[in-house]
C-alpha cells in the first residue's frame, strides 16, 4: 500500500539506546544538547592550570631549600631559605584560590547543564508517541531521566574536576622531572607505559560493561516499580512468590553485569598500582646512582621523589576516573538515544493551523493504520461525521475500534489516509488548539496524587475552585461532591486510589467539561463504572455531550442506543452505520448480532 501525500509511515519509532556512538562523539553529542556544560570553560581551565602548576611548588621549594639555602657553598643561607619559605607561602595561597574558583565553575556549570539535560530528556519523552513510549517499559524510561542522569552528574562534578586536576598534574610533573633528569623521566614513563598502552583496551571493555550495567538498572527499576504500582493485584491473586522472583531475577542480572564491570576496574587499577610501585623503586635507584656519581644534587633527589608522587597519584587516579568516566558515558549516550529518537507526533510550528471553536466536522478519509511491525488493525476507513453528532463505535474486542480515539486526539498519526477536522488535516493543527478543542476521557481515568480541584484544573489551569463548584453543578454532580470529606480540596491519593472507579470517572468529567472542549471522545467512560453510580454519569454524560460532537467508544450496546449515528467496525474495517433503529432491524448482519448477545447477557 503506498503512501498517500501527506500521509506518515509506520508510527512508533524504537527508542534509541544510543550504544552505537563512541566515547568522544557521545561527549560531542551531550555538549550540544547541553551547552550550558562548556559555558565560560575558558576561565575553569585556566584556574585548573594555576591549580596544577601550584602543585610543584613544594618539590621546588624543596629543592631550592636544600641546594641553595641549607647547602650553600659559603653555609646556610638562611635569608634565601626565608625568602623561599614565603614565595611558596604564597604560592600555595594562589593556588588554593584558584582551586577554589575552579571547583566552583565546574560544579556550577555542571549541575546547570545536567539541570537542562534532564529537563529536555522529560520533555522529549511525553514529545513520543504512546506506541514509541510503549517500545520501552517506563520504568527503563524513568532511569533515563533519573539514575542515568544522575551518573553523568557525578563524573561530571567529581570525576571531571579529578580529571582537570589529574591530567594538568602529570604533564607538569612530567615537564619539571624532564628539567631535572631526563634520565629518571624516562624511567617514570617506562615503568607506566603498559598501563597507558593497556588503556584502551580496558576503555572499549569497561564501555562494553558498564552499558550492560546502565539497561539491568533499568531493568531492575521496571521490575521493582511494576508491583508497586499493582500492589493490589499481587496480593489478591497471592503471586508474591513470583513477583519477588522476577524481582530477584533483575536484582541477579544486575548484580552479575556491576561484578563483570568491576573486575575489569580491578585488574585496571592493579596494574597502576604495579607500575607505581616500579616508578617508584626505579626512580630511587637510579636517583642514588646518579648522586653517587655527581650527576645529581641530594636536593633534586629528594624533589624527584616529590614529583613522582605528583605524577603516580594523578595516574592512578585517572584509573579510576577512566572506570567513572565508561558508566557516565553509557549512561549519557541513553539519554542521547532518548533525546535523538524522533517524535513522530509533532508540532507543525509557526504554520500550524488554528481550530475555530464550536462543534466541529470529523472525516476518516482512506485511513489505515498499524502497529509497528504488525498487521493493519484499521483498513480504507472513509467516515465523516457532521458537527454536533452524537456517534457511537462498535465493534467486538479487538476489532480496532480504540484506534479510532487515539487518531481523533492525535495521540498516534494514520500509517496512510488523512484524519480530518472541519477539514483540516490534524497534524497541521497546532497542539495547543488540538488540545483546547478535542478532549478525550478515557476508559479509566488518570489521577495524580493531589485534591480533586487539583485534578480538575487540567481541563482548564487557571479555574477557580468556585468555577469547579459551579461546573459540578451543571453536570448534576455538586450533591456528590458536597458529600466528600473536604469537598474539591479533597486528596484523591496515588492513581487516585482513595476514590472509587465511579468517582474517578466523575473527576475525569469534571475535568473535561471545564475543558470545554468542541469535540469529546469518549472510551466509554461508564465501562468500569458499578451500576449506583451508572445513572448519575449518564446524566453527566448528557449535559456533557450537549452542545458539541461526541465520538464514543462503546463497550456497552446502550450507548450506542442513544447516538445518533453508530459505526460497526470488524476486523479493522467499517461493515455497517446508521442509527441504532436502522442496525438492529438488519438480521444476520454484525451490529444486530452484537446486539441480541448484549440483550440476553444484560437481560434487556
Amino acid at each position: 500500500m503506498s503512501l498517500r501525500p501527506g500521509a506518515t509511515g509506520p508510527v512508533g519509532s524504537q527508542v534509541s539506546s544510543g550504544e552505537e556512538i563512541g566515547a568522544v562523539e557521545t561527549i560531542r553529542r551531550g555538549i550540544a544538547q547541553t551547552p550550558e556544560l562548556v559555558h565560560g570553560i575558558g576561565w575553569t581551565l585556566f584556574f585548573a592550570v594555576v591549580a596544577s602548576l601550584g602543585q610543584v611548588i613544594v618539590p621546588i621549594a624543596v629543592q631550592q631549600t636544600l641546594d641553595r639555602g641549607l647547602n650553600a657553598p659559603g653555609g646556610p643561607d638562611l635569608s634565601f631559605v626565608t625568602w623561599m619559605g614565603v614565595a611558596a607561602f604564597f604560592g600555595l595561597v594562589v593556588t588554593s584560590v584558584a582551586s577554589y574558583f575552579m571547583t566552583s565553575r565546574l560544579f556550577t556549570t555542571s549541575e546547570r547543564g545536567l539541570a537542562t539535560l534532564r529537563t529536555k530528556a522529560f520533555r522529549h519523552i511525553h514529545d513520543l508517541s504512546l506506541l514509541t513510549q510503549s517500545t520501552e517499559r517506563r520504568g527503563a524510561l524513568v532511569s533515563r531521566v533519573t539514575s542515568d542522569v544522575d551518573q553523568v552528574s557525578q563524573f561530571l562534578v567529581y570525576g571531571g574536576l579529578l580529571l582537570v586536576i589529574s591530567v594538568g598534574q602529570v604533564l607538569v610533573a612530567t615537564v619539571i622531572m624532564a628539567v631535572y633528569s631526563w634520565q629518571l623521566c624516562l624511567v617514570v614513563w617506562l615503568c607506566f607505559a603498559p598501563l597507558f598502552i593497556s588503556i584502551r583496551y580496558f576503555q572499549r571493555k569497561l564501555s562494553d560493561a558498564y552499558g550492560l550495567v546502565r539497561r539491568q538498572a533499568g531493568a531492575m527499576l521496571s521490575a521493582v516499580s511494576e508491583p508497586v504500582v499493582g500492589a493490589s493485584v499481587v496480593r489478591s491473586y497471592a503471586v508474591q512468590e513470583r513477583t519477588q522472583d522476577r524481582i530477584d531475577e533483575a536484582i541477579d542480572g544486575f548484580k552479575a553485569a556491576s561484578t563483570r564491570a568491576q573486575q575489569f576496574t580491578v585488574i585496571s587499577f592493579s596494574l597502576g598500582g604495579i607500575s607505581a610501585g616500579l616508578a617508584n623503586a626505579g626512580v630511587l635507584v637510579i636517583g642514588v646512582l646518579l648522586g653517587l656519581t655527581g650527576e645529581m644534587t641530594a636536593g633534586t633527589v629528594l624533589a624527584f621523589a616529590f614529583l613522582v608522587t605528583l605524577f603516580v597519584g594523578p595516574v592512578q587516579m585517572g584509573t579510576q576516573i577512566i572506570t567513572d568516566a565508561q558508566n557516565a558515558i553509557a549512561s549519557w549516550r541513553r539519554v542521547i538515544g532518548i533525546l535523538e529518537t524522533p517524535a513522530d507526533v509533532v508540532d507543525p510550528g509557526e504554520d500550524a493551523t488554528h481550530l475555530p471553536r464550536g462543534p466541529m466536522d470529523v472525516r476518516f478519509e482512506d485511513v489505515s493504520f498499524a502497529y509497528p511491525g504488525g498487521p493493519l488493525v484499521l483498513r480504507d476507513v472513509d467516515l465523516e461525521f457532521r458537527a454536533g453528532t452524537r456517534v457511537a463505535i462498535v465493534g467486538e474486542t479487538g476489532s480496532g475500534k480504540s484506534t479510532f480515539a487515539k487518531l481523533l486526539t492525535r495521540l498516534m498519526d494514520p500509517t496512510t489516509g488523512r484524519v480530518l477536522l472541519d477539514g483540516v488535516d490534524v497534524r497541521e493543527v497546532a497542539h495547543s488548539s488540538l488540545r483546547r478543542g478535542v478532549v478525550l476521557v478515557p476508559q479509566e481515568g488518570f489521577l495524580f496524587d493531589d485534591t480533586i480541584a487539583a485534578n480538575v484544573r487540567y481541563g482548564r489551569l487557571e479555574a477557580t475552585e468556585e468555577e469547579i463548584v459551579r461546573a459540578a453543578e451543571e453536570l448534576g454532580l455538586a450533591d456528590w461532591l458536597a458529600g466528600l470529606p473536604s469537598g474539591v480540596r479533597t486528596m484523591v491519593g496515588q492513581r487516585g486510589e482513595s476514590l472509587s472507579a465511579g468517582e474517578r470517572q466523575l473527576v475525569a468529567l469534571l475535568r473535561a467539561h471545564l475543558a470545554d472542549p468542541d469535540l469529546l471522545v469518549l472510551d466509554e467512560a461508564t465501562s468500569a463504572v458499578d451500576p449506583e453510580l451508572e445513572v448519575r454519569i449518564g446524566r453527566a454524560l448528557e449535559r456533557l455531550m450537549t452542545g458539541r460532537t461526541s465520538v464514543t467508544i462503546a463497550h456497552r450496546l446502550s450507548t450506542a442506543e442513544q447516538a445518533d449515528e453508530v459505526v460497526v467496525v470488524d476486523a479493522g474495517r467499517v461493515v455497517q452505520r446508521g442509527s441504532h433503529a436502522e442496525l438492529v432491524t438488519q438480521p444476520d448482519l454484525p451490529y444486530a448480532r452484537l446486539h441480541a448477545s448484549w440483550v440476553a447477557q444484560h437481560g434487556r
